[in-house]
């Protein structure tokens, strides 16, 4: 057997006539720009976030920077994120000309904490970008406090956590605003790239919408700012809003292929990341930890099971944000030599998940049997 990494063809195969039918109003309209498609999406998105504004945008990344920049962040600014994470968070803050403070995560979430914010903030901390990785929520109501008693903003970078809820309630309803990827491969993905940011500031939601739409303000020819082209696709807003009608669907089964996925790891030496009963995560990824992650991956790929690996290098690391300073950041340092990723996607079968498991079994006995030779 082959397991894919992630299958979006058995997503889109049910939705193909659905999808014919947007591409033949947007074709037959010529509103390829705007237009009611992009206005329904982004009314249902900040509805199914729980947030009363919605932007769409080019990208995930264009999200994160234009918000920074209409919260009036940067040069001279530093903004707190954590190292574990995919390099476009740090690389809006520097887009913007703030500094990205890098800091630590939690051993067994890997995801940024309270404690670490409050460890992080001097006079120069404007923002911090708490980031809900592979799928799981950010302890926010602790952050908010932080953030708050600092007087700093707050941006959740939700790209991996279209859905997810902190008890009870939706990730991106918690800062002053937060931003979204609707790259295909998210859990609410599109045919290509594209975003969305959302925030409950109807002043926020206008400077951002300004940003991303050449500074426009009423008037289609008064431009008010200095403003860039990030704009979200009309095709792109009506396929998102026909899979915004699965989503839940989707995420509820990603929730039970890891649940299997746990029953089957149990008794092996390997570590899920750890979920924290507050939090309901999509499971955007299912992430573990192993030992002679290397030589196990090796063996998954020879097997058949597609495998990534989210991520190997911390930002802390990579070239692009090396400070020169480059402090120790131990518990990502680790990390991103044991942390493993495994097929998820809601369309996958029990037997295939089966069938990983027993691989991981087969991988990790082998990669024993190296460590002890």
């Amino acid at each position: 057997m082959r397991v894919p990494f992630l299958d979006l063809a058995a997503m889109h195969r049910p939705l193909a006539e659905r999808f014919q039918e947007a591409w033949d109003s947007t074709l037959a309209t010529s509103g390829f720009i705007g237009g009611r498609h992009v206005d329904d999406f982004e009314r249902r998105w900040s509805e199914y976030c729980e947030t009363s504004e919605a932007i769409g945008v080019a990208n995930g990344t264009d999200a994160l920077r234009i918000t920074l920049a209409a919260l009036g962040v940067g040069p001279g600014d530093e903004v707190i994120v954590p190292t574990n994470t995919f390099v476009a968070t740090v690389a809006a803050v520097k887009a913007v000309g703030a500094t990205p403070r890098l800091v630590d995560v939690d051993a067994e979430t890997l995801l940024l904490t309270p404690e670490g914010v409050a460890e992080a903030l001097n006079e120069r901390t404007a923002a911090v970008m708490p980031v809900h990785l592979y799928g799981q929520p950010v302890d926010m109501p602790e952050i908010m406090d932080v953030a708050h008693r600092a007087g700093i903003a707050v941006i959740e970078d939700a790209a991996q956590a279209h859905g997810a809820r902190w008890e009870g309630r939706r990730v991106g309803s918690f800062g002053h605003a937060a931003c979204f990827s609707f790259y295909p491969g998210k859990n609410l993905g599109a045919f290509g790239d594209a975003g969305a940011v959302v925030t409950n500031d109807p002043q926020l939601a206008r400077r951002i919408r300004q940003l991303s739409n050449h500074g426009r303000g009423d008037s289609h020819h008064v431009h008010e700012v200095a403003g860039d082209n990030s704009r979200l696709d009309a095709l792109q807003a009506a396929v998102l809003d026909i899979k915004l009608d699965h989503l839940d669907e989707w995420n509820a089964a990603r929730r039970a292929i890891a649940r299997h996925y746990q029953e089957l790891l149990a008794d092996l030496p390997v570590r899920p990341v750890a979920q924290r009963p507050e939090a309901e995560s999509v499971y955007h990824l299912f992430v573990v930890q192993v030992d002679a992650r290397d030589d196990v991956l090796s063996s998954l790929e020879q097997q058949g099971v597609g495998v990534g690996l989210h991520y190997p290098i911390p930002c802390h690391l990579q070239p692009a944000f090396e400070s020169g300073i480059s402090p120790r950041l131990p518990v990502a340092e680790h990390a991103a030599q044991h942390i493993l990723s495994l097929p998820m996607f809601p369309h996958m079968t029990r037997e295939q998940t089966e069938y990983v498991g027993a691989a991981i079994a087969r991988a990790v006995e082998t990669s024993q049997g190296t460590l002890t030779a």
